[in-house]
């Protein structure tokens, strides 16, 4: 009681919380005994990348979707991206991530098309810091140290600066499947809010008057309209950054991904109350 700060009143309590947490400082895991800014420095980064990864799959395929289903409004292809929405929006993830290893992990073992259903990298395959190609001397704990760390974790990251291509390739295989299964939910929302948007654009006066100069159809769609429906597309996307942290919980634990997400729930089981207001924070 005394070593956790127990001993003392609850404002008191609060008030130490608050000063450790304004110099970075969460405690020490219970479970682990370890400083809880060392574990997110490890932890955080396959998070962030798996976020980014799903961010990216939802924007590059549901912004496509969206305006093709504006363009073609009411055919069959409108319809049919609709309800695709409306089924990736209805998807559990933690049903479509399974089905996902199924598939891709047993049905296609033998073929080119076999992608990993867990982990981050291949047992053998070792990702070395890029401080360390580069042959940075750094001191371990420092400020420095900890930043430099935290990148060097990001391994599709780490493998581009470092220019290690086998890494490189086996870090996305390894991304692909979860970053697929958390993409869901935001490619229908924003593919949704595409078509919304560009539909609300097509019809006013300037398109018109760009179709009426005899500009070809694909400039009149990706130059004058596309560019003013991207503000509220834009301001969605930034918006399921947050539902994609939140579906990381599941899609970290079914694809075993050594996260934020899943180190929280292993936590919440082994009741390491530190690690769970430190992740909470920074979530």
């Amino acid at each position: 009681r005394r070593d956790k700060g127990l001993d003392l009143p609850i404002p008191v309590q609060f008030a130490v919380y608050i000063s450790d947490l304004a110099r970075g400082d969460f405690g020490n895991s219970i479970r682990f005994n370890r400083p809880i800014t060392q574990i997110l420095i490890e932890r955080l980064p396959t998070t962030v990348e798996l976020g980014l990864a799903g961010l990216l799959i939802a924007s590059a395929i549901g912004i496509p979707l969206g305006i093709i289903s504006a363009i073609r409004h009411n055919s069959f292809a409108d319809v049919a991206t609709m309800v695709g929405a409306n089924i990736g929006v209805s998807m559990p993830v933690f049903w479509l991530g399974l089905m996902l290893a199924y598939v891709f992990a047993l049905l296609l073992k033998d073929t080119p098309f076999w992608l990993p259903p867990s982990g981050r990298l291949s047992a053998g395959v070792i990702a070395v810091p890029f401080y360390e190609v580069y042959g940075w001397q750094l001191e371990e704990g420092s400020f420095t140290f900890n930043f430099m760390e935290f990148f060097a974790n990001m391994f599709i990251l780490n493998s581009v600066l470092t220019a290690d291509w086998e890494v490189f390739k086996d870090a996305v295989s390894h991304m692909i499947l979860p970053a697929a299964a958390l993409s869901t939910i935001p490619m229908a929302i924003i593919a949704r809010m595409t078509r919304s948007s560009m539909l609300q654009v097509l019809n006013l006066d300037y398109v018109r008057t760009a179709r009426a100069k005899g500009l070809v159809e694909r400039r009149v769609v990706l130059i004058h309209a596309f560019r003013n429906a991207l503000l509220p597309v834009v301001t969605i996307i930034g918006l399921q950054l947050g539902i994609i942290f939140s579906g990381a919980i599941l899609t970290e634990t079914i694809f075993s991904l050594a996260g934020v997400c899943r180190s929280m729930v292993e936590a919440i089981t082994s009741r390491d109350f530190p690690i769970i207001q430190g992740f909470i924070v920074v979530i």
